[in-house]
């Protein structure tokens, strides 16, 4: 068994989705690992981490504007507002989507479906530098 560990910084630019499929599977082709589990972590509390169709780009703006009524800036609707009205709408909507993924390695490469894509969701107005922390576990 053999183990890789790797950082990803994903510049965001305010709220939505940005794709990473391609720097992970370079990562992930690059270790040479043939079978294994490849884990990825988003290290942030108003950022997360889905697995979601990459082919029609409405399927985002459809996830965009679901999150933007389930948990909308709203001032008057929460107590923590230490960082601004959109602070913790992406707090609740980080906790409702995940912060961990993880994904099988068979041939050297991620058993993604066809239409599958990872992509960091952020829930935060202003652009970030966000940090993935990835995992590769295998032979």
């Amino acid at each position: 068994m053999r183990q890789a560990l790797h950082q990803l910084h994903v510049e965001t630019h305010g709220k939505g989705l940005v794709e990473i499929t391609p720097e992970v599977a370079a990562f992930v082709r690059g270790e040479k690992i043939t079978t294994g589990l490849l884990t990825l972590f988003c290290r942030h509390t108003s950022a997360s981490l889905i697995i979601q169709e990459n082919a029609d780009p409405d399927v985002q703006a459809d996830l965009a504007a679901f999150f933007e009524r389930i948990a909308p800036e709203d001032p008057a609707r929460y107590i923590h507002n230490v960082e601004g009205p959109d602070d913790m709408p992406a707090h609740i909507r980080a906790a409702l989507t995940q912060t961990q993924l993880s994904i099988p390695i068979a041939a050297g490469a991620m058993m993604l479906g066809a239409w599958q894509g990872i992509f960091v969701f952020e829930h935060r107005r202003a652009p970030h530098r966000r940090l993935i922390a990835l995992h590769l576990l295998g032979a």
